[in-house]
C-alpha cells in the first residue's frame, strides 16, 4: 500500500478530517498527522488532548476488501504495526489491551478509534512519544514512549516504521489476528468489563472469530464482549 502523508500544525481531528476526504473521493492511503489536535476523540465519544509535539497524532485512511463484521482486523492491524514500530524505534516492547490501547507495565501508551463511512474505514491513533510529565490525574495511569525508553524517542521514526508494516499487517488479517492474540496483555487476566448495559466480571479466556473478547463469568458462562472499556484488575 502507498502512503501520502499530509501534515499539519493543527487540526481538530485527525480523523475528521479524513473521514470528510474520504466522502470526497480520496483513495486508500492517505494519511494526516498534527502536531496538535484541538478535538481529539477517543472511545465512546471521549475528548483526547496532548500538549503539541508530545505525542504522534496519526490518523490512515483505508478502504479494506473484508467482510461485514470483520473491519476490526484493521484496527487489530493498526494496533499491531504501531506495537511493532514503538519496539524497533524505542527499544521496548508495548503490549496491546483490547479493544484498542497500547500499554507498557499496564500504563496507557497509545489509543486507537476507527471510524467507517460507506466502504472507507479511517483508523487513528494517539502515541504518547516525548512527554515531561503527565497531568496529576493521569500520572499513575499513563506513559510515554521516553519515559520506557529512558531516552528522547524521535516522532517521525516511529510514524516511518508504522506505515512500513502497516499495509502488511492489513493485507495478511489471519496472521495479523495471531500476532495481535500473542501480544495481547488482556488474555487470562481478571477484568471489568464497562459496557452501556452495566459491568461484567471475569477473566478474559480468548478471542473470537471478528476479533471479540470471550470472558468467563465467575459462573462459569463464556460471554463474547463486541465493545466496552476493559479495566485490567489487579492481582489477576
Amino acid at each position: 500500500m502507498e502512503f501520502v502523508v499530509r501534515r499539519f500544525d493543527s487540526l481538530d481531528s485527525t480523523n475528521r478530517y479524513l473521514l470528510d476526504e474520504a466522502r470526497a473521493g480520496a483513495p486508500a492511503g492517505l494519511v494526516a498527522v498534527a502536531d496538535h489536535q484541538t478535538a481529539g476523540r477517543g472511545r465512546r465519544g471521549r475528548t483526547w488532548l496532548a500538549p503539541p509535539g508530545a505525542s504522534l497524532l496519526v490518523s490512515v485512511l483505508l478502504r479494506p476488501q473484508l467482510p461485514p463484521g470483520r473491519a476490526q482486523l484493521c484496527t487489530m492491524a493498526a494496533g499491531v504495526a504501531l506495537a511493532e514500530a514503538v519496539r524497533q524505534v524505542a527499544d521496548f516492547a508495548p503490549d496491546l489491551k483490547w479493544p484498542n490501547d497500547l500499554v507498557a507495565r499496564d500504563r496507557k501508551l497509545a489509543g486507537l478509534l476507527a471510524e467507517a463511512d460507506g466502504d472507507a474505514l479511517v483508523v487513528g491513533a494517539g502515541l504518547n512519544v516525548q512527554w515531561d510529565e503527565f497531568p496529576e490525574e493521569i500520572a499513575a495511569l499513563a506513559t510515554a514512549c521516553n519515559i520506557e525508553a529512558g531516552r528522547p524517542v524521535d516522532r517521525d521514526e516511529v510514524l516511518d516504521a508504522f506505515l512500513d508494516r502497516l499495509g502488511d499487517r492489513v493485507a495478511d488479517p489471519e496472521g495479523t489476528a495471531a500476532r495481535y492474540r500473542d501480544r495481547l496483555a488482556t488474555l487470562g487476566r481478571r477484568v471489568r468489563v464497562e459496557q452501556a448495559d452495566g459491568d461484567l466480571h471475569g477473566v478474559a479466556r480468548d478471542l473470537g472469530p471478528v476479533g471479540e473478547l470471550l470472558v468467563e463469568r465467575d459462573d462459569g458462562e463464556l460471554v463474547a464482549v463486541h465493545a466496552g472499556d476493559v479495566v485490567h484488575l489487579r492481582g489477576a
